[in-house]
């Protein structure tokens, strides 16, 4: 399949020159970018007039819990901060089976690709007892809808009993942990260039594993090449935790079990210190940030314009979506240039740095070297909005740092992945909305039910 792009009215590249292009083709072929530039003379099996399109690169999710889109906006436990919150949710989320999540998976990554998302790395970490095969869930859905996924075989093994904060049903050993990442990571993980479905391994938070499931699972997969990713430094209650029960800060904690390094990515990174900064830089190992989320829980203010400075890993996140609640990446962009403008001032990054967080950076995060980029050679995510509607008069002169500084409030009007179109008119095109949101409400009326929320 061939399709031509056809005078497109700006291209934002995001490419390694920064360039803006206009009035250039964009030749999509076999699931890449195969020619930019005057392609007047190439036949295509589509051609699309692109002349009022302002086109970007796919957006880049690099930390999510779909399976919370199902407790989004739930009244008790909208004031809560993190410990609090979590602890409130477990005795729901409990309850999660493969329909579950499944169907999560699907409303939350839906809601992701109409706002432009055509990679979506999801942290899944409560596997109840008897709930079925939830990353074949996630990755059904996934392929339902065209999306790149990343699944994380994540894990919990310190319960209540133990001083953790998850009841005792989802909850595991770590051998039941290590045996079930191995068979994930051979039963899902295809490491090709432009894979559609990979695997990381995950174990949840300090708070809620043993030091030697962090080790071994860190050994684990080393020995398959996959990455490796948990929360860290997201509020002063994990941190003290981590001084109290380990006698060290977090990132020490991470260091002495073999967590850190190019291979491992940090979800939120609210509370590094100067010199821990300065050791993420030097061992190449990234975070996540995740500006909505933060805001909601008053986690507090990650600090970003140090960590561009310095080139420490960072891409962006929509985190949630409980903590949220919403899956939309344009959104995340427009908070982090007001949260940052706010607390940095000039320091602060612009609404392109943040736009390349998302997408370049993102990429750099999941080790997906041909992501990110409108550039030939380059996976064919891209995704498109009008520059003539209403919302954009007078918006539209500085295309570049737009999701920023004006932000933008609809779903994108076309969106590709791999080359094939996956929403056209802000609709997704694979799947029938109305069903799957019918049989979400029915699904999470059940999930409620089973844990006596009314």
């Amino acid at each position: 399949m061939k399709t031509l792009l056809q005078n497109a009215r700006c291209i934002v590249t995001c490419d390694d020159n920064d360039a803006i292009l206009r009035g250039v083709d964009v030749l999509m072929q076999d699931g890449r970018i195969s020619a930019i530039g005057d392609l007047s003379n190439v036949s295509a099996d589509e051609v699309i007039d692109a002349s009022k399109l302002i086109l970007y690169p796919g957006l880049i999710n690099t930390h999510h819990h779909l399976y919370q889109y199902f407790t989004r906006n739930l009244r008790h436990v909208q004031n809560m901060e993190l410990f609090d919150w979590l602890t409130a949710l477990y005795d729901i989320w409990a309850h999660l089976n493969a329909d579950t999540v499944r169907l999560s998976s699907l409303s939350g990554m839906g809601e992701l690709m109409k706002y432009g998302c055509t990679t979506c790395f999801d942290h899944h970490y409560v596997f109840p007892n008897d709930a079925g095969d939830l990353l074949a869930a996630q990755f059904s859905a996934a392929e339902s809808l065209g999306i790149r996924m990343v699944s994380s075989r994540g894990s919990m093994s310190l319960s209540r009993k133990d001083g953790g904060l998850p009841p005792d049903s989802v909850v595991q050993t770590t051998d039941e942990i290590l045996r079930d990442s191995q068979i994930a990571i051979e039963r899902y993980h295809d490491a090709s260039e432009f894979s559609m479905r990979q695997v990381v391994l995950a174990p949840c938070s300090p708070f809620s594993v043993t030091a030697d499931l962090m080790k071994e699972s860190a050994k684990l997969a080393r020995g398959y090449g996959v990455k490796l990713h948990t929360h860290l430094c997201e509020t002063k209650d994990e941190e003290r935790f981590t001084k109290n029960t380990r006698g060290m800060r977090p990132l020490a904690y991470m260091e002495s079990v073999d967590f850190v390094g190019s291979d491992v990515f940090y979800a939120h990174g609210i509370y590094f210190n100067d010199e821990e900064l300065q050791f993420l830089a030097s061992t190449g190992t990234g975070v996540a940030h995740c500006p909505c989320s933060n805001m909601k829980l008053s986690s507090g203010v990650a600090r970003i314009p140090d960590m561009l400075r310095l080139n420490v890993p960072v891409g962006l996140a929509v985190d949630g979506s409980a903590s949220n609640d919403a899956s939309n990446l344009m959104e995340e962009i427009r908070a982090a240039y007001l949260m940052h403008r706010l607390r940095y001032g000039a320091e602060a990054p612009s609404g392109y740095d943040l736009l390349k967080m998302a997408t370049r950076g993102s990429a750099r995060l999941l080790g997906r070297n041909k992501l990110g980029q409108i550039a030939t050679g380059y996976a064919a995510d891209l995704f498109a909005i009008r520059y003539d509607r209403l919302e954009m008069a007078g918006a539209e002169r500085d295309e570049a740092n737009l999701f920023g500084t004006v932000g933008y409030h609809l779903p994108a009007d076309a969106v590709w992945v791999g080359g094939r179109m996956t929403v056209k008119d802000g609709a997704l095109l694979r799947i029938d909305e109305d069903r799957i949101a019918a049989q979400s409400r029915a699904e999470i009326d059940r999930l409620l039910k089973s844990a006596a929320i009314s």
